[in-house]
């Protein structure tokens, strides 16, 4: 037999995390025979060794391994079809069903481009109503994910398009974010080498992958936080030229001669047979 149920899935995976019975057991509210004798029948049907036990717990094989990330990527897309399923259903929101599209864009980045594209979307003939859920750093990715968003705005180099069906929409060079009255605020450009060691000034850290790269650094959570530090004259930060848009009077922009230039996608999932979503993506590409 070639199929697997989601609850053998879930099954492994607690096991392949925790590489311990007893802890998987309890995180999945069961007692630890039972789970034991699920994953031997699941490598007795699938003819492979997932795990090698042993006292202390257990250890992936090669084959654990490919399981362990296909499961996780099989799970993730059943939660999402149902979000995506109740959603379309109007199951998640008061008043029944109704047309919607929940679009992530990162918090304080692509505003005008933004504007123009809800702009142009309400002139649509019949469109639908478009949801902005704004979001942390490389958090677009997750959304789309696990279902909490239908289509994403996302740039690279930060953002990983792997996975996703993506239209570019913009290019646009980089700039560095400084304190109005410092002396490299007056400079016509800068390069990254400039920014990296200016004496008392260090360069903002923001997180990537749940954590924060090392240096001396504040570590930023948002964009307020990071407006209110450059402001004070605490940090210097690199930012997409768009970034103009919600300066503040103590900030001054430089251009970086040698930064790589920020490409903005519109993403979604491959998979997805939206009408609404093909006529979004259509909307703005014209742009």
């Amino acid at each position: 037999m070639d199929t697997l149920e989601t609850r053998e899935l879930r099954y492994f995976v607690a096991v392949a995390e925790e590489l311990h019975f007893g802890r998987a057991a309890e995180r999945l509210g069961m007692a630890q025979p039972p789970l034991s004798r699920a994953i031997q029948q699941l490598e007795r049907r699938l003819g492979v060794s997932l795990l090698e036990r042993n006292r202390r717990g257990a250890r992936l094989t090669g084959a654990g391994e490919v399981l362990l990330q296909e499961g996780r990527a099989a799970l993730d897309a059943a939660a999402a079809a149902v979000r995506r399923t109740r959603r379309a259903g109007g199951a998640d929101r008061p008043g029944g069903p109704r047309d919607r599209l929940v679009l992530a864009v990162k918090a304080a980045a692509s505003h005008e481009l933004l504007r123009r594209l809800l702009a142009a979307w309400a002139l649509e003939p019949g469109c639908c109503e478009i949801e902005v859920l704004p979001c942390g750093m490389s958090e677009q990715e997750e959304l789309l994910r696990d279902g909490r968003a239908d289509v994403a705005l996302m740039h690279t180099p930060w953002n990983s398009l792997a996975g996703f069906d993506s239209e570019p929409l913009v290019t646009e060079g980089q700039v560095a974010l400084l304190p109005a009255g410092h002396p490299l605020a007056a400079r016509r450009s800068l390069s990254l080498a400039e920014i990296g060691d200016v004496p008392g000034l260090p360069l903002a850290r923001w997180p990537t992958h749940g954590t924060y790269p090392p240096g001396p650094g504040p570590e930023i959570h948002n964009q307020t936080q990071l407006a209110q530090l450059i402001a004070l004259g605490r940090t210097v930060a690199v930012a997409p030229d768009s970034a103009r848009s919600w300066l503040w009077a103590e900030h001054a922009a430089v251009p970086l001669t040698d930064a790589p230039a920020v490409v903005t996608h519109i993403a979604w999932p491959p998979h997805s047979r939206s009408l609404p979503l093909a006529a979004l993506v259509r909307t703005a590409t014209r742009l």
